[in-house]
């Protein structure tokens, strides 16, 4: 086996990704404090053809470099925008019939391995700060609260790497 040259990987332009049809996903994080997690979320969102990213409250926004560090030029090609109250958000997304979908440990929580995203629905997840989590009026007006199965002696993963399981999991689902 031989190493792909980027050259040969057949990547869109910013251009081609603006123009392409988007997974019918959208990213909310609320109240992030890390600035390569916000990275690496746009990082993410951009492999996946994410919709949009919500960035709320003390979540920084581009242009930033420690945010360009991990994004590598994410933030110019996935669409974004800061709202400063994530409850606000909440509420105008399902007011648009977006099921929003908060991803943290609650009672009654939906294993995310047997979710199934609904055909022709579109999601907002929600993804909560790295030491508080979602914000619990944000989990108690959530349509559904979805949990990442987790085996070991610690008790949550990075927001990064949450975002990136749940995305690549969804996304999977939904090109069926």
């Amino acid at each position: 086996m031989r190493k792909l040259k980027n050259s040969e990987l057949g990547r869109k332009t910013i251009e081609e990704f603006k123009q392409t049809n988007k997974t019918p996903i959208i990213v909310v994080l609320d109240n992030i404090r890390s600035l390569n997690n916000v990275g690496s979320v746009f990082r993410t969102s951009d492999a996946f053809l994410i919709e949009k990213i919500y960035l709320c409250g003390i979540t920084a926004t581009p242009p930033n470099k420690e945010i360009h560090k991990t994004a590598l030029g994410a933030t110019e090609s996935v669409d974004w925008e800061h709202i400063e109250n994530t409850m606000d958000l909440v509420e105008k997304l399902q007011a648009e019939n977006v099921n929003v979908l908060s991803i943290e440990q609650v009672e009654n929580s939906t294993m995310l391995d047997t979710f199934t995203p609904e055909t022709n629905q579109k999601y907002a997840v929600v993804f909560g700060n790295e030491v508080k989590g979602v914000q619990q009026a944000v989990v108690s007006a959530s349509d559904i609260c979805i949990e990442i199965p987790q085996l070991g002696t610690k008790h949550s993963l990075n927001i990064s790497v949450s975002c990136g399981v749940v995305l690549w999991d969804l996304f999977t689902k939904m090109k069926k």
